[in-house]
């Protein structure tokens, strides 16, 4: 099987490098240059990859291709590539939805849309695919874990909720400059929140079959500091805030 790459973005390095790391076979990847810095790094640190002259190259030579462009360049220049029907298209672009891949793609290939994240480097984390399709479930479980989504209105739900990523990022970064302001050194800071996070995540996961409402209640001690914490964000609107966005986000996917 060869492996098509039309964009090497953070995205697209970090599948590949999930892939790297896992058993599933091929016998090359072959990538986009349009990022210069990642496509190279890639050449160089992984064997079996090759860097196209063009996206057409990369269509012509590979049998599963993966769009990992934003929506913009997409709707430029997916439409003037040549597919072919047994082809098989994994999109990881977030805002262009089947109809209209189908429509660019124009031949009857079989089309996945699908919403991998940085962590799949690390073989971790969900990736929701629409529609359902075996053998992409088979690879993606193999770097991750795949959801199978029926209804692409469904699926936009999970594109919103990945648009927190950042987000989330920043909440850490807060939190570790404000332990820096307070004295500790930047690397012991950043060490404590990550790893903290990282428990708290795990942790989350192992209880998963609870309602979180039940560890968000076990945390809390009556007049305790986590009391406190979530009684003062609650008020400040930072719950609200966040549903709000997610909403707009939301809505921004469903035009």
């Amino acid at each position: 099987m060869k492996l098509g790459f039309i964009g090497t973005g953070k995205i697209a390095a970090s599948v590949i490098t999930g892939i790297y790391d896992s058993n599933i076979t091929f016998s090359k990847i072959i990538i986009s240059k349009r990022n210069k810095l990642i496509a190279q790094k890639l050449k160089k640190t992984f064997k079996k990859i090759i860097i196209a002259k063009n996206n057409q190259e990369i269509v012509d030579n590979c049998n599963w291709i993966f769009l990992s462009i934003t929506p913009t360049v997409g709707q430029k220049i997916i439409k003037d590539l040549k597919f072919r029907s047994n082809q098989t298209i994994i999109s990881f672009i977030s805002t262009i939805n089947l109809n209209q891949l189908k429509k660019d793609i124009k031949v009857k290939a079989q089309i996945v849309r699908a919403i991998p994240l940085p962590p799949i480097s690390l073989k971790k984390g969900p990736v929701p695919i629409c529609p359902p399709n075996k053998k992409v479930k088979e690879f993606f479980n193999k770097i991750g874990t795949t959801v199978e989504i029926k209804n692409e209105k469904s699926s936009i739900n999970f594109w919103s909720t990945s648009g927190m990523m950042a987000s989330f990022y920043e909440l850490l970064r807060v939190m570790t400059e404000w332990l820096v302001k307070k004295g500790v050194k930047q690397s012991d800071a950043q060490k404590y929140i990550t790893s903290l996070f990282l428990a708290l995540s795990e942790d989350a996961v192992v209880n998963s079959k609870k309602d979180l409402k039940y560890l968000v209640k076990e945390s809390q001690t009556p007049k305790g500091l986590n009391e406190q914490g979530v009684k003062e964000l609650t008020k400040a609107g930072f719950y609200k805030s966040l549903e709000k966005t997610l909403n707009s986000i939301h809505k921004r996917l469903n035009k």
